[in-house]
């Protein structure tokens, strides 16, 4: 069984990113594959630091290197991606190798944080990663789910079904 986890890539307090990370869980379970959130709250750290010497390295080390591949839920922040992701990226350098990527961009405005997912494609391949041409853009997120967490634009739901088929392929092709 596939397991691809999804990395929430804000630790914003009120953070509307995390209802489109809940989104693309359901859509991942549904499909039959293993996942699960890996938090950059849960793995913040004060420097950057690539030694796999540190606890918070050391507990999610395992989970990035045994994952078939990754899907990247995070807001755009002044055209880019939040620092907090960058460095929890950064300590494990290396167990990101050679795993697809999904990204997945969040933005209150129209554009679904565009702008953030092309920049991390570009940090993806520098991490030896392989980023999917598909993407999934939650624009206005303030306005995008209902008071309960249903996303209202049922227009969501082929867009993040052709994403995770992508996503998919490629993560059988590499394992």
């Amino acid at each position: 069984m596939l397991y691809i986890p999804i990395i929430l890539g804000t630790a914003r307090r009120g953070r509307q990113s995390e209802k489109a990370a809940k989104y693309m869980l359901e859509k991942v379970k549904k499909a039959k594959i293993k996942t699960g959130f890996l938090d950059v709250r849960d793995y913040r750290i004060r420097a950057t630091d690539n030694t796999q010497k540190i606890p918070k390295a050391q507990k999610l080390g395992p989970k990035i290197k045994r994952a078939d591949g990754v899907i990247i839920v995070s807001p755009e922040y002044n055209h880019g991606y939040p620092g907090e992701l960058k460095m929890m990226m950064d300590m494990l350098y290396k167990q990101f190798h050679n795993k697809p990527v999904g990204i997945c961009g969040v933005s209150a405005g129209g554009l679904g944080g565009a702008r953030m997912v092309q920049m991390l494609r570009q940090v993806c391949i520098a991490f030896h990663m392989v980023p999917i041409n598909s993407a999934v853009y939650f624009s206005n997120i303030q306005d995008l789910f209902d008071s309960k967490g249903n996303i209202k634009d049922k227009t969501y739901h082929e867009r993040a079904e052709g994403f995770l088929d992508e996503l998919v392929m490629y993560a059988k092709k590499l394992r």
